[in-house]
């Protein structure tokens, strides 16, 4: 273990005690799940911290829907999300409802929405996803709440925008409407692994059904963090969503991606499979559509 600086381990039972907590003079990570605890040590990342903060025993376990959207508290676990109704009916959630049916039973049943956000790892599935969607994360901190769009919070490999006497409490999904489908696609090494490349896409069409809103969001790796594909939306939007435009945004994708190479896969191999993987999370999208 390279925790060899931790000292002390806390659950409060109230946000009050998080900032007080996080006020103190010493390195501190707060934590809710705890899945990738280990991920994050062996990266030698937690060298430094002295206390670990649970925060399970705060209530942000809730999920909440309306007419803005799916509100997602930070501790709501991958199991509890996949269970949720909307979740497992509307076609908009596709990409969150595909991405929460790879992880196994263990981890779907311990991870927690906010803290995989929090992790900003490249490699993980669910933010690709919820990029798709164009989620919102909240942080809190004693003077208030702040809001991020996902691209202004992943500020880099495993580090986030979170500022001092910060943390996650959840996660917004705004509401698509009309007829709009989602879906997810990821390679991984084995059933269990970190993806290689994952895709996430949300397709809306219109009366002519002509693509009338579009997201490409691809992860696993094609960048330090998960990413959006403009040069693939741009070819959709406004298009008939026909064989060929689809092949065209997906060789589009490119584009937009700096392919890591690793122990895993090379920046080429990454690079040709995004746009394999891109094409089929498309094609599932628009099979979706009403």
């Amino acid at each position: 273990m390279a925790l060899n600086n931790l000292k002390n381990f806390y659950t409060p039972a109230s946000v009050d005690e998080v900032f007080d907590l996080l006020d103190k003079d010493a390195e501190t990570l707060v934590l809710s799940g705890g899945t990738f605890l280990r991920g994050l040590e062996t990266r030698g990342l937690l060298s430094g911290v002295e206390a670990l903060v649970n925060i399970r025993k705060l209530g942000l376990d809730q999920i909440a829907s309306d007419a803005n959207g799916m509100n997602i508290g930070a501790s709501v676990t991958f199991a509890a999300l996949q269970n949720a109704d909307e979740v497992k009916t509307a076609p908009w959630l596709g990409a969150v409802a595909d991405a929460l049916a790879y992880p196994p039973v263990q981890i779907r049943n311990t991870a927690t929405i906010g803290g995989c956000v929090s992790a900003s790892c490249p490699f993980f599935d669910i933010p690709t996803a919820l990029l798709a969607l164009d989620a919102v994360v909240i942080a809190r901190a004693r003077q208030g709440e702040r809001r991020m769009a996902l691209p202004d919070f992943f500020a880099g490999m495993f580090a986030n925008a979170l500022e001092p006497g910060e943390f996650v409490t959840g996660v917004v999904i705004p509401r698509i409407q009309g007829n709009t489908a989602g879906a997810f696609i990821k390679l991984e090494g084995t059933a269990n692994d970190l993806a290689i490349v994952n895709v996430a896409v949300r397709i809306s069409i219109d009366a002519n059904r002509k693509c009338s809103g579009v997201s490409v969001a691809l992860g696993g790796g094609v960048a330090e963090t998960a990413v959006r594909a403009p040069a693939a939306e741009n070819i959709l939007l406004g298009s008939k969503l026909d064989s060929g435009t689809l092949l065209a945004a997906s060789a589009a994708v490119v584009e937009d991606i700096e392919p890591l190479s690793d122990h895993r896969a090379s920046a080429a191999y990454r690079g040709e499979m995004a746009k394999v993987l891109t094409r089929r999370a498309l094609e599932s999208a628009v099979a979706r559509l009403a």
